[in-house]
């Protein structure tokens, strides 16, 4: 057998034993740990020559993320704190926020498509609506566990209805609404991944396009739930920076 024969041999069985969605040219430069060949567990060496190609999706993810949580927390704030003082609204409120919740996401992207295009967009706005449900519900418990005592405090001090909403009861409801924010943040950094459905990117791009390479979808999970507890310990410690009332402790 000759050298050109044998190297011939080589590659293509180096092709046989290639990772599903990785080309047999992409093995043979990685065969010396024969990780990415065999689709170990986890390639550390592969994901260290390869991080690079998760950036641009991560911080896209990031963007979508923050818009639409930004935009949900906006939207559910002021429903809650309207419906608060018109208690009629609460009931159909609730059930418009719930049904939005309950559509799936994917169905929900190509109900869209046709009106607002691929993009971002189109990615934005379901889960701008899943968040509704969760902040508004949060909002109206936090502002309906205001103690009395200290509503009467505050009519007694002379406020207005409307002071007595932004200097009591919401600073005192600021618990729950924190915790509606941190469950929307997380869930939506988890939803998220589906955005690349609706043109907009994010890391369910990159895997979607290797969905059976073990390595690939370590990264996508790993930086996915990097990024949701980094951003629920940034809430975590605005509000202790922000609410200091919120730290003390009773003797």
């Amino acid at each position: 057998m000759t050298v050109v024969a044998a190297k011939g041999l080589l590659f293509a069985d180096a092709a046989n034993r290639c990772a599903p969605g990785l080309p047999a040219s992409f093995c043979q430069h990685h065969e010396t740990t024969g990780c990415v060949g065999g689709n170990g567990l986890f390639c550390p060496g592969w994901a260290v020559d390869n991080f690079d190609r998760y950036v641009g999706p991560f911080f896209r993810h990031l963007e979508i993320v923050a818009i639409s949580v930004v935009a949900g927390f906006a939207v559910a704030l002021a429903l809650a704190l309207f419906s608060h003082r018109h208690r009629v609204l609460i009931p159909p409120l609730l059930g418009a926020t719930g049904v939005l919740y309950t559509i799936p996401s994917i169905a929900f992207f190509f109900l869209l498509l046709p009106i607002t295009g691929f993009g971002l967009v189109t990615a934005v706005i379901p889960l701008s609506a899943y968040t509704l449900q969760i902040i508004y519900r949060n909002t109206l418990a936090g502002l309906a566990n205001v103690p009395a005592d200290a509503k009467d405090a505050g009519r007694g001090m002379g406020m207005s209805d409307r002071q007595l909403l932004w200097r009591v009861e919401l600073p005192l409801a600021t618990p729950e609404v924190v915790a509606g924010l941190r469950i929307a943040i997380v869930s939506t950094v988890a939803i998220a991944t589906l955005a690349f459905l609706a043109g907009a990117g994010g890391l369910g791009a990159p895997l979607y396009a290797q969905p059976d390479f073990k390595t690939n979808i370590i990264m996508v999970g790993a930086l996915t739930i990097a990024m949701a507890l980094t951003l629920d310990l940034i809430v975590v410690l605005s509000r202790r920076f922000l609410m200091p009332w919120q730290r003390a402790r009773p003797r």
